[in-house]
């Protein structure tokens, strides 16, 4: 079976598609931007990756979540739920985890079916 790397880069791909499943890499948003403007920028990433691969949110597997600060868990949420497809919510953790930078506020990391 063949592996496909998407936006190849010196550390990592920005997705990787073995057989009928995509693995994308942890997306970030806007450093130093707002709680739901960080969010709005990861999950669009995330559609465009999505759509490159042959994929859409419809499809997904997993969506691991990452925040700096479980404070902004609602408002993170407040996003996401108007974005997720309501029929195919894909199965999701939510932790806190001291990120990349301090600019970053959240991260999601997504697996999904093509």
């Amino acid at each position: 079976m063949t592996i496909k790397h998407i936006g190849v880069g010196p550390r990592m791909s920005q997705a990787v598609v073995h057989g009928n499943t995509a693995y994308l890499a942890g997306q970030v948003g806007t450093a130093g931007a707002d709680i739901k403007t960080q969010t709005q920028d990861c999950l669009d990433a995330v559609d465009k990756l999505l759509a490159e691969v042959g994929s859409s949110k419809s499809q997904l597997l997993q969506v691991v979540i990452w925040l700096a600060d479980m404070e902004d868990f609602a408002a993170m949420n407040s996003v996401y739920d108007a974005w997720i497809d309501p029929a195919a919510p894909a199965a999701r953790a939510c932790g806190e985890a001291k990120l990349a930078t301090p600019d970053y506020l959240v991260e999601f990391i997504v697996t999904a079916a093509i």
